[in-house]
Protein backbone atom coordinates (compact mmCIF):
# COMPACT_ATOMS: atom_id res chain seq x y z
CA UNK A 1 0.00 0.00 0.00
CA UNK A 2 1.36 3.32 -0.93
CA UNK A 3 0.29 5.69 2.34
CA UNK A 4 1.00 9.58 2.92
CA UNK A 5 1.18 10.85 5.86
CA UNK A 6 0.66 14.72 5.36
CA UNK A 7 1.97 17.20 7.71
CA UNK A 8 4.45 14.72 9.63
CA UNK A 9 7.84 15.95 10.25
CA UNK A 10 8.21 13.09 13.49
CA UNK A 11 8.21 10.30 10.71
CA UNK A 12 5.88 8.76 13.70
CA UNK A 13 3.16 7.23 11.47
CA UNK A 14 5.21 6.87 8.25
CA UNK A 15 7.75 4.68 10.39
CA UNK A 16 5.06 2.25 11.82
CA UNK A 17 3.60 1.60 8.29
CA UNK A 18 7.08 1.45 6.88
CA UNK A 19 7.71 -1.60 9.54
CA UNK A 20 4.58 -3.30 8.29
CA UNK A 21 6.18 -3.31 4.63
CA UNK A 22 4.47 0.03 3.47
CA UNK A 23 5.60 2.65 0.95
CA UNK A 24 4.88 5.40 3.40
CA UNK A 25 6.21 8.33 3.04
CA UNK A 26 6.00 11.84 5.73
CA UNK A 27 4.80 14.99 4.34
CA UNK A 28 5.59 18.33 5.91
CA UNK A 29 7.05 21.89 5.47
CA UNK A 30 9.96 21.34 7.67
CA UNK A 31 12.97 18.74 7.48
CA UNK A 32 11.80 15.27 9.04
CA UNK A 33 13.12 14.71 13.08
CA UNK A 34 12.48 10.89 12.72
CA UNK A 35 15.72 10.24 11.24
CA UNK A 36 14.79 8.75 8.00
CA UNK A 37 15.05 11.64 5.08
CA UNK A 38 15.17 9.30 2.40
CA UNK A 39 11.02 8.34 3.17
CA UNK A 40 10.50 12.53 3.62
CA UNK A 41 8.50 14.60 1.02
CA UNK A 42 9.57 18.17 2.21
CA UNK A 43 7.37 20.45 0.88
CA UNK A 44 3.11 21.58 0.64
CA UNK A 45 0.79 18.21 1.35
CA UNK A 46 -1.80 19.52 -1.42
CA UNK A 47 0.64 20.21 -3.92
CA UNK A 48 2.13 16.44 -3.24
CA UNK A 49 -1.43 15.48 -3.80
CA UNK A 50 -2.32 16.88 -6.83
CA UNK A 51 0.50 15.60 -8.25
CA UNK A 52 -1.25 12.31 -8.32
CA UNK A 53 1.21 10.35 -6.56
CA UNK A 54 -0.94 6.97 -6.38
CA UNK A 55 -1.97 7.25 -2.76
CA UNK A 56 -3.68 4.15 -1.65
CA UNK A 57 -4.32 5.86 1.85
CA UNK A 58 -3.91 9.90 3.39
CA UNK A 59 -3.17 10.06 7.01
CA UNK A 60 -3.34 14.19 7.50
CA UNK A 61 -2.32 16.33 10.66
CA UNK A 62 -3.55 19.63 9.78
CA UNK A 63 -2.04 22.21 11.44
CA UNK A 64 -4.50 23.08 14.30
CA UNK A 65 -3.09 26.32 15.80
CA UNK A 66 -6.34 28.57 14.48
CA UNK A 67 -8.89 25.56 14.79
CA UNK A 68 -8.45 23.78 18.17
CA UNK A 69 -11.00 24.77 20.94
CA UNK A 70 -7.96 25.38 23.31
CA UNK A 71 -6.78 28.31 21.20
CA UNK A 72 -10.60 29.67 21.11
CA UNK A 73 -9.39 32.71 23.80
CA UNK A 74 -7.14 34.22 20.85
CA UNK A 75 -9.59 34.85 18.66
CA UNK A 76 -10.86 37.85 20.83
CA UNK A 77 -8.96 41.39 21.59
CA UNK A 78 -8.48 40.87 25.54
CA UNK A 79 -11.04 40.77 27.66
CA UNK A 80 -12.79 44.03 27.40
CA UNK A 81 -16.28 44.05 26.36
CA UNK A 82 -18.42 46.52 24.35
CA UNK A 83 -21.70 47.79 24.91
CA UNK A 84 -23.90 48.24 21.89
CA UNK A 85 -27.96 50.12 21.50
CA UNK A 86 -29.72 47.13 22.10
CA UNK A 87 -32.50 45.70 19.23
CA UNK A 88 -29.54 46.58 16.63
CA UNK A 89 -27.69 43.05 17.09
CA UNK A 90 -28.99 39.83 18.50
CA UNK A 91 -26.49 40.88 21.44
CA UNK A 92 -26.30 43.74 23.65
CA UNK A 93 -22.52 43.09 24.38
CA UNK A 94 -19.57 41.82 22.55
CA UNK A 95 -15.77 41.35 22.54
CA UNK A 96 -13.47 42.56 19.37
CA UNK A 97 -12.50 40.10 17.57
CA UNK A 98 -8.83 39.55 15.91
CA UNK A 99 -8.90 39.67 12.88
CA UNK A 100 -5.64 38.48 12.01
CA UNK A 101 -6.41 35.35 13.62
CA UNK A 102 -9.78 34.75 12.01
CA UNK A 103 -7.89 35.09 8.95
CA UNK A 104 -5.66 32.88 9.74
CA UNK A 105 -7.97 30.08 10.48
CA UNK A 106 -10.61 30.19 7.90
CA UNK A 107 -7.14 29.73 5.84
CA UNK A 108 -6.65 26.77 8.62
CA UNK A 109 -10.35 25.54 7.61
CA UNK A 110 -9.95 25.51 4.22
CA UNK A 111 -6.90 23.53 4.29
CA UNK A 112 -8.05 21.06 6.83
CA UNK A 113 -11.16 20.71 4.42
CA UNK A 114 -8.99 20.09 1.24
CA UNK A 115 -7.33 17.22 2.91
CA UNK A 116 -10.69 15.85 3.70
CA UNK A 117 -12.14 16.03 0.19
CA UNK A 118 -8.44 15.00 -1.51
CA UNK A 119 -9.20 12.53 -4.40
CA UNK A 120 -8.24 9.01 -2.88
CA UNK A 121 -10.59 6.35 -1.19
CA UNK A 122 -9.18 6.23 1.81
CA UNK A 123 -8.71 9.58 4.21
CA UNK A 124 -8.16 10.06 8.06
CA UNK A 125 -7.61 13.91 9.39
CA UNK A 126 -6.46 13.85 13.08
CA UNK A 127 -7.41 17.01 14.84
CA UNK A 128 -7.83 17.82 18.40
CA UNK A 129 -11.20 19.16 19.54
CA UNK A 130 -12.17 22.17 17.30
CA UNK A 131 -13.68 25.39 18.19
CA UNK A 132 -17.49 25.37 16.96
CA UNK A 133 -16.88 28.66 15.36
CA UNK A 134 -15.31 26.45 12.36
CA UNK A 135 -18.02 24.68 12.00
CA UNK A 136 -16.14 21.75 10.72
CA UNK A 137 -17.84 18.60 9.95
CA UNK A 138 -18.96 15.95 12.42
CA UNK A 139 -15.75 13.64 13.33
CA UNK A 140 -16.12 9.88 12.68
CA UNK A 141 -14.66 9.17 16.86
CA UNK A 142 -12.76 10.54 19.79
CA UNK A 143 -9.54 8.19 20.60
CA UNK A 144 -7.22 8.65 23.70
CA UNK A 145 -3.82 7.84 24.00
CA UNK A 146 -4.24 5.30 26.87
CA UNK A 147 -6.36 3.20 24.91
CA UNK A 148 -3.35 2.57 23.00
CA UNK A 149 -0.97 2.16 25.29
CA UNK A 150 0.32 5.20 25.89
CA UNK A 151 -0.39 6.63 29.73
CA UNK A 152 -1.65 10.01 29.08
CA UNK A 153 -5.15 11.97 28.10
CA UNK A 154 -5.08 14.03 25.06
CA UNK A 155 -8.30 13.97 23.44
CA UNK A 156 -8.08 13.23 19.71
CA UNK A 157 -10.45 13.49 16.65
CA UNK A 158 -10.50 11.72 13.52
CA UNK A 159 -12.38 12.45 10.32
CA UNK A 160 -12.60 9.02 8.35
CA UNK A 161 -13.45 8.45 4.46
CA UNK A 162 -13.44 4.31 3.31
CA UNK A 163 -11.75 3.39 6.49
CA UNK A 164 -13.13 1.75 9.83
CA UNK A 165 -12.56 3.16 13.23
CA UNK A 166 -9.89 3.08 15.48
CA UNK A 167 -10.10 -0.29 17.90
CA UNK A 168 -8.54 -0.03 21.56
CA UNK A 169 -5.19 -2.35 21.57
CA UNK A 170 -3.96 -1.74 25.06
CA UNK A 171 -6.55 0.36 27.73
CA UNK A 172 -4.03 1.31 30.54
CA UNK A 173 -4.83 3.74 33.24
CA UNK A 174 -3.82 7.54 32.38
CA UNK A 175 -1.93 9.23 34.40
CA UNK A 176 -2.17 12.85 33.51
CA UNK A 177 -3.10 14.98 30.96
CA UNK A 178 -0.45 15.74 28.00
CA UNK A 179 -1.71 18.98 27.50
CA UNK A 180 -3.08 21.53 29.79
CA UNK A 181 -6.62 21.93 29.35
CA UNK A 182 -6.08 25.81 29.62
CA UNK A 183 -8.70 28.47 29.85
CA UNK A 184 -8.27 28.76 33.53
CA UNK A 185 -9.82 25.70 34.06
CA UNK A 186 -8.84 23.05 36.68
CA UNK A 187 -8.56 19.56 36.87
CA UNK A 188 -7.71 16.60 39.33
CA UNK A 189 -5.42 15.23 36.85
CA UNK A 190 -1.56 16.11 36.89
CA UNK A 191 -0.22 18.01 33.71
CA UNK A 192 3.63 17.51 32.98
CA UNK A 193 5.03 20.82 32.50
CA UNK A 194 5.13 23.43 29.37
CA UNK A 195 5.26 21.59 26.28
CA UNK A 196 6.38 23.40 22.73
CA UNK A 197 3.71 23.15 19.99
CA UNK A 198 6.13 20.31 18.07
CA UNK A 199 6.06 18.18 21.02
CA UNK A 200 2.25 18.84 21.78
CA UNK A 201 1.27 17.60 18.20
CA UNK A 202 2.96 14.61 17.85
CA UNK A 203 1.63 11.15 17.32
CA UNK A 204 2.05 8.66 20.14
CA UNK A 205 3.38 5.24 19.42
CA UNK A 206 0.56 3.25 20.17
CA UNK A 207 -2.06 5.37 18.23
CA UNK A 208 0.72 5.46 15.23
CA UNK A 209 0.69 1.45 15.79
CA UNK A 210 -2.74 0.93 15.61
CA UNK A 211 -3.12 2.60 12.32
CA UNK A 212 -0.70 1.00 11.17
CA UNK A 213 -2.13 -2.63 11.99
CA UNK A 214 -5.59 -1.67 11.29
CA UNK A 215 -5.45 0.51 7.79
CA UNK A 216 -2.75 -1.12 6.65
Amino acid sequence: MKVLVACEESQAVCIAFRERGHEAYSCDLQECSGGHPEWHIRGDALAEIARGGGYDLIIAHPPCTYLSNLGANHLYMGDEVISRPKGIFPADEFRLMNEDRIRKGILARDFFLAMLNAPCERIAVENPVPSRLWELPAASQCIQPFMFGDPYKKKTYLWLKGLPQLIATDVVEPTGLWVDGGHGKTTKMQTFGFRDPKTRSKTFPGIAKAMAEQWG
